[in-house]
């Protein structure tokens, strides 16, 4: 679910599907890739929201298996940036 806010932020749920979860690993695969764009970059998780491009911030949301996080962006290519870290996830962080 894609959701755009009045003031240009793009929003969009996924599911963490990688067993160890939001580890060490690929946070620091998500904040590579979301370091590229330019836009503001916020995920969320249960009551928690931490900037997007900080591996420790992403770290302490503590996302296991099958929890939803929402990735949220602000700015000039936020809808790009969401689609693309959405992918990410979906895609088991590219970890194989």
């Amino acid at each position: 679910m894609v959701r755009e806010t009045p003031n240009q932020a793009v929003v969009r749920k996924v599911l963490i599907p990688n067993e160890p979860g939001l580890h060490a690993r690929p946070a620091s695969v998500f904040v590579k890739l979301a370091c590229k764009f330019d836009s503001e970059i916020w995920v969320g998780c249960n009551d928690d929201k931490v900037n997007g491009k900080s591996i420790i911030g992403l770290l302490t949301l503590a996302a296991g298996k099958g929890m939803q996080i929402a990735i949220e962006a602000e700015g000039k290519d936020a809808k790009i940036a969401v689609d693309a870290l959405a992918a990410l996830v979906e895609g088991n962080f590219e970890i194989t």
